[in-house]
């Protein structure tokens, strides 16, 4: 195989990028004696001398030759691509195994693990992998839902974000809830602190120390929280919060209460004490839709940053850290904004709905 040395024209820019290469120490070798190839020959080296150089073949100085002159510096920096030894598999292997995840389970089993369904259609459970991922399918992944069944649904859901959206002048609206049975959990052994390389650590056994229950009322508009801990969430103690909630915002402004159905929120005790305080307005939200509340939102706040990971010897020691969060939340509160409106809301809980019927029609 015979074929005339070139000239190669190497401007001062390639040059210099070039010879960058040659002096780093990070570059790959391979990359190394492709720039060795370019310089030899721009210098006026002969075929057999570059050969000779760069320790290679004649052909090999040829194509990274040619290389260069068709996609410059970045064409030797980079291989080419290769088509895969591996034939790519057929599509009919790749709708059967998404057909087979979504609609299908495995005889012993909730879903379909990779090598379950790799054993079953006969691939590889990487090929398995590469098929789900490519369809965005993760069956081993699965979310909670629950739509509500109040037939008054939609009114409720209506009103409530009103408040939020559009509150009333003069009047105050309240998110109110119980958190109830919060445990003074204390560990058995003293968990190790956070260093470098290692989370810090608790142990996962514990010694109970009682309960408490933590009322809160969450202002929608400044975000600042009324919070009481009792010992039970009974009517008796509602009324109490009632009378500190009645305490804390100043007459004659009309107060808005958003609540749940809990059986508490609506004794005749307390429908006897809301008819002598005329000002305070309740908003239940609808059944199984707690999410609607905003105070939930506090809750899983404090649950996240005060309760979970702490270590209280008694109750009065867990009341004790609620009240200072509760104290540092009311200095710099920060209100949660709610951003769907009621038509945003109401349009999914239909196709929800809609979904679910055809579930059991097909049933």
């Amino acid at each position: 195989m015979r074929r005339d040395d070139i000239s190669l024209y190497l401007g001062p820019a390639d040059r210099a990028r070039l010879e960058t290469v040659l002096t780093d120490r990070n570059t790959p070798r391979k990359v190394v004696w492709r720039a060795e190839i370019i310089l030899a020959t721009a210098d006026g080296y002969g075929t057999n001398a570059i050969m000779r150089r760069a320790k290679t073949s004649k052909p090999t100085v040829w194509r990274w030759q040619s290389r260069y002159l068709d996609e410059g510096v970045a064409g030797l920096l980079r291989d080419k691509t290769r088509p895969s030894r591996v034939p790519p598999l057929p599509r009919e292997t790749r709708l059967t195994v998404i057909a087979k995840t979504v609609q299908e389970a495995p005889p012993n089993a909730t879903h379909w693990s990779r090598s379950m369904m790799a054993e079953a259609v006969g691939i590889s459970p990487s090929s398995v992998g590469r098929i789900c991922a490519e369809a965005g399918l993760k069956p081993h992944v699965s979310r909670g839902f629950k739509v509500s069944n109040d037939p008054l649904f939609e009114e409720k859901v209506t009103e409530i974000v009103g408040l939020y959206l559009d509150p009333p002048d003069r009047a105050v609206v309240l998110c109110v809830d119980e958190k109830s049975q919060i445990q003074a959990l204390d560990r058995t052994q003293p968990g190790l602190p956070l260093k470098k390389g290692r989370a810090a650590t608790m142990t996962h056994d514990y010694k109970r120390h009682g309960t408490t229950t933590l009322f809160a009322a969450l202002d929608v508009k400044s975000g600042m929280v009324i919070g009481n801990c009792m010992p039970r969430h009974r009517a008796r103690e509602f009324l109490t919060f009632l009378r500190r909630i009645d305490r804390a915002v100043r007459k004659p402004r009309d107060i808005h209460l958003v609540l749940d159905n809990y059986a508490t929120h609506k004794t005749p005790e307390v429908q006897a004490w809301l008819e002598k305080h005329p000002r305070f307005k309740l908003h239940f939200t609808p059944t199984s839709a707690s999410w609607l509340n905003l105070v939930e939102r506090f809750f899983a706040e404090i649950t996240a940053k005060r309760i979970r990971k702490g270590s209280y010897t008694s109750v009065s020691d867990l009341e004790d850290a609620i009240y200072d969060y509760l104290a540092q939340h009311n200095i710099r509160p920060k209100p949660f904004v709610w951003i769907k409106s009621a038509d945003d809301i109401l349009t999914r809980e239909r196709r929800a709905l809609d979904a679910l019927d055809g579930i059991r029609g097909n049933r």
